[in-house]
């Protein structure tokens, strides 16, 4: 690590009053260029505390820039891991205020939910797979803090990996059920479809996500535990929303959920 724990936690600090505030700021790594990849985690841990202080629980773990089409999009190469609290869920058809948001996009994904323990080193797809009980649609609201959207990759992990929002809806489907590869997803914007996709988009399969944040998990002492919901990635690029803007996701196999912006 190259940051003081002083630097961290004043960092960590910014970066959750910008999500309170809806006020943006310039990427971190503008002002601390040699920061490492455990700098930018720390500062994730520190913003964890933080809302963990304030009586807030952890719902759920994410996986970030999973896509080609995302890594594109966000001119990055690796995907990144965060957590999501439970002020982040929306229900089914809900709505999202746009008020409490700088500037929210969203992404069509699948979601995991575990019936056992994950832990790397090693795991790998068909780990994943015997270890999920069921998969399900989610709409993830991702709002980056940083100014026009720009960031690196380390900044995005410092800021939790833009997470904002989420819901999830449609049928539980068994991950033994399909092949998540072929699996195919529509996304409608108030009632026109404004992206489609398949599975395979993430990582060549769905799963490969959850193995990935595992591995990662298990390099820092970390596993994912039983009973876990996991966001695998958005499968196409983010799509840009607005107040009186509604957003359907329809997965093959597995029904729709729909989030209204208000």
């Amino acid at each position: 690590m190259n940051l003081d724990l002083q630097t961290i936690q004043a960092l960590a600090e910014r970066l959750e009053n910008c999500q309170l505030t809806q006020q943006d700021t310039t990427k971190i790594t503008d002002d601390y260029p040699d920061m490492d990849w455990d700098d930018a985690y720390a500062i994730q841990d520190e913003i964890r505390r933080r809302k963990l202080a304030r009586g807030l629980r952890i719902v759920g773990l994410k996986a970030g820039l999973t896509s080609h089409a995302k890594m594109k999009q966000m001119g990055v190469s690796t995907p990144v891991f965060g957590f999501m609290t439970d002020d982040y869920t929306v229900p089914d058809g809900g709505e999202c205020k746009v008020s409490e948001l700088i500037h929210p996009k969203v992404e069509p994904e699948i979601a995991f939910v575990t019936k056992a323990e994950l832990r790397g080193p090693g795991c790998h797809i068909g780990t994943v797979l015997a270890a999920t009980d069921f998969v399900l649609p989610g709409i993830e609201v991702i709002d980056s803090r940083y100014r026009d959207f720009k960031f690196d990759l380390k900044s995005v992990v410092a800021d939790n990996t833009s997470a904002a929002r989420f819901v999830l809806g449609g049928q539980p489907m068994s991950a033994a059920g399909a092949d998540l590869r072929t699996v195919g997803i529509v996304m409608e914007k108030n009632g026109l479809p404004v992206a489609f996709g398949a599975g395979a988009a993430v990582l060549g399969h769905p799963a490969a996500a959850i193995a990935a944040l595992a591995n990662h998990l298990g390099a820092r002492g970390e596993c994912i535990p039983a009973g876990s919901l996991i966001l695998s990635g958005g499968i196409t690029e983010a799509v840009s929303v607005q107040a009186g803007d509604n957003i359907t996701l329809r997965v093959q196999g597995m029904g729709s959920t729909s989030i209204r912006f208000v």
